[in-house]
């Protein structure tokens, strides 16, 4: 890592300490910005399609950015939570390959943290609702934002550090959770980045495999070995994750953000879209923003 120049940055959403009760059920929820949890009290449960897990007092649980999951509660839960976009500068996510949800065992400094969190950000909770197909509104995220720009130096600095000591135990998690990272080759680490940097681009496969100065079946290959998919199916997630990003926090049209996240055309962005999330960009965004 480059030592004067840190890979990724926070902005913050919502931070606040909440009682929930069983009208927090939410289904099929995936969001472009992280959640971090602390149970202080109570049961939930968080479920995605390969884990569930059982939201208990005393532990921390993260749910990556768009990363599928269930919420639920069947009576009481008593939750601080924060919600945060992640800024990126290298163009690749901390979780790139770990899109999970997390469960870790809370330390007596994780709980301090996060309650001066909550101290030092008054009135950043969620106010009108938990349920994130009211609050995922683009009206919200520019009023958070102009909260962020607004608040003292000391807070932001304060606020950047917490955020960045909670997200290195996770990463620390994961690490261990994912050993097979390690070993993926720099070729692939470099075809990755690229592919986040130039996602509004006509990408190639061939492109990337001569890049890496290799035969594009090898490089296929490769490619699926070290990260799941082949080279095509990995670059139309990143611009499906990139639309979404975009539906929810612009006013851009359909055709705008297709032809931004590197689709030649609505129709077949609209196509890759179902495929991806069967659900079409038109009724994904009316889900996200509109206040039932």
């Amino acid at each position: 890592m480059n030592r004067n120049h840190f890979p990724v940055s926070f902005s913050m959403l919502n931070v606040d300490h909440v009682l929930l009760d069983d009208r927090w059920n939410y289904e099929s929820i995936i969001s472009p910005y992280y959640r971090i949890y602390y149970i202080d009290d109570g049961e939930g449960k968080l479920s995605s399609p390969s884990k569930q897990l059982i939201l208990r007092p005393g532990y921390l649980y993260l749910i990556p950015s768009f990363t599928l999951c269930d919420l639920h509660c069947d009576q009481y839960l008593s939750q601080y939570f924060v919600q945060f976009f992640e800024e990126l500068h290298s163009g690749i996510s901390l979780f790139e390959n770990y899109r999970n949800i997390m469960e870790l065992k809370a330390s007596a400094l994780d709980i301090e943290l996060f309650k001066k969190l909550v101290k030092i950000n008054p009135g950043r909770g969620l106010n009108r609702s938990d349920n994130p197909e009211v609050y995922e509104k683009e009206a919200f995220y520019k009023e958070y934002q102009d909260l962020n720009r607004k608040m003292k130096t000391s807070v932001q600095f304060e606020s950047q550090g917490v955020l960045l000591i909670l997200m290195s135990r996770f990463i620390e998690s994961a690490r261990f959770q994912h050993e097979e990272n390690r070993n993926i080759p720099s070729v692939i680490l470099s075809a990755i980045n690229y592919i986040q940097l130039h996602l509004d681009k006509a990408l190639t496969v061939l492109e990337l495999a001569d890049n890496a100065n290799q035969n594009r079946d090898y490089f296929s290959r490769q490619f699926l070995e070290h990260t799941g998919l082949r080279p095509l199916a990995y670059i139309h997630e990143k611009r499906i994750e990139r639309a979404q990003y975009l539906m929810v926090t612009t006013h851009k049209t359909l055709h705008d953000i297709a032809l931004e996240t590197g689709f030649n055309n609505l129709p077949h962005f609209i196509k890759i879209f179902k495929k991806h999330l069967n659900i079409t960009p038109g009724a994904y965004r009316k889900q996200s923003l509109q206040i039932n």
